[in-house]
């Protein structure tokens, strides 16, 4: 894929509040809010607050208003209630469960996350940025009336609906996380307007055990779901493979006017949760994917955001600070040294020690599907023609 133009504009809206860092289902849980912390101080320490392209912007909390345009009112009363009162946390609506405990800030924290996805979508389509980032977000399982896995109110499915309430008529949603995004899947399935895809670990072995290939949209939206469910084991090439044999047609052929995407971070082979096996230098590559996907379907228009990722030092801040850097137009190298002002701030914040570098030592390098032929006997290549024939021809594309 080529890279994007070096005259591509890429005025980046980084949404951001500390109090974000208020998710925080419990001390043992592995949804560490200090994985956002450690990556603000890691955009911080590579100087990207301060460059000129970016401007660092606090949004409001979402109302119950915008919540509404995804969530049931009861289920907004429901998460209310159990945050004055824990004992009043209901499981059938998700919450009091071993995924999703309650915690006081369990409705304040999870609606200023959502604010900040909203806010960014707006910003992107009313051009007051090419790009927004909201790496707190990417809480893709929540359902319309239930929390579901470590995630209370789905922001990536409020930034759609936004786009498609400020007039947006295509719009595209691309999920990367090693989980199914059947959060965002579920809210759009029979909605001809938005393309949900999402690349995922195979559902028979691991969590929510959604995102068949089979799944491909409602019947008023045939093919608009998208799932391509990857082996256990997957790493880089394969990955990348899958990534590049699947996404970028889809785009093209569905032409979106804006792009949101998520970049859970694990997939990562150090991740507790999962199988994959890639590094952040693969994830550092989709990024860069998906930057220029925007920038040559949709004139740049792209929110992303972050998501899953429980490797809260290690990882997660290395992913999505390439991922601002890309977004930013000032990508970092990859073999660059971390600061050592931000690993001392590691140590300060967990007693232990920062990776050194900003890369895994891996390339990047990847076999074409197009290009390199399909091996009828490799299970990669097996769910990628599986994906393609479930999908592509509701597209008028060969699989």
């Amino acid at each position: 894929m080529p890279r994007a133009e070096s005259d591509q504009s890429c005025a980046l809206r980084l949404f951001w509040d500390e109090a974000e860092t208020a998710y925080k289902f419990s001390d043992r849980h592995p949804m560490d809010p200090v994985r956002l912390a450690l990556t603000m101080r890691l955009v911080e320490s590579f100087g990207l607050t301060a460059a000129s392209s970016v401007t660092v912007t606090a949004a409001p909390p979402a109302g119950d208003s915008t919540l509404a345009l995804v969530h049931r009112p009861d289920y907004l009363a429901a998460v209310r209630r159990a945050a004055a009162d824990p004992a009043t946390a209901d499981e059938a609506y998700g919450l009091g469960t071993e995924d999703n405990p309650v915690f006081p800030a369990i409705h304040t924290a999870s609606a200023l996350i959502a604010g900040q996805s909203v806010a960014a979508a707006e910003a992107v389509w009313q051009g007051t940025a090419r790009h927004a980032v909201n790496f707190a977000g990417g809480l893709h399982h929540a359902m319309p009336g239930r929390a579901s896995g470590f995630c209370v109110y789905n922001d990536a499915a409020l930034a759609v609906a936004r786009l498609l309430e400020l007039g947006a008529e295509r719009v595209a949603y691309v999920d990367t996380d090693v989980h199914h995004g059947d959060g965002v899947q579920q809210a759009f399935w029979d909605d001809p307007r938005v393309l949900t895809i999402s690349l995922h670990e195979h559902p028979g072995t691991l969590f929510p055990q959604t995102g068949w290939a089979t799944e491909t949209g409602g019947g008023d939206a045939p093919g608009l779901a998208a799932n391509l469910p990857l082996p256990a084991g997957t790493a880089d090439a394969g990955w990348l493979r899958a990534f590049h044999a699947f996404v970028p047609e889809l785009l093209a052929a569905f032409k979106p006017q804006v792009i949101v995407s998520q970049h859970g971070a694990d997939t990562h082979l150090e991740d507790p949760l999962a199988h994959l096996l890639v590094t952040v230098d693969a994830q550092r590559v989709v990024a860069q994917s998906l930057h220029d996907l925007a920038h040559r379907h949709c004139d740049g228009r792209w929110v992303a955001l972050g998501g899953g990722g429980y490797a809260v030092v290690d990882v997660v801040p290395r992913a999505w600070t390439q991922l601002v850097a890309i977004a930013a137009g000032r990508p970092i190298d990859p073999k660059a040294e971390t600061p050592e002002e931000w690993r001392a701030e590691v140590y300060r914040q967990t007693r232990g020690p920062a990776p050194l570098r900003m890369t895994d030592g891996a390339t990047g390098d990847y076999r074409d599907f197009a290009e390199g032929g399909y091996d009828p006997a490799d299970r990669i290549d097996q769910a990628i023609l599986a994906a393609r024939r479930a999908v592509f021809p509701h597209h008028g594309l060969l699989a």
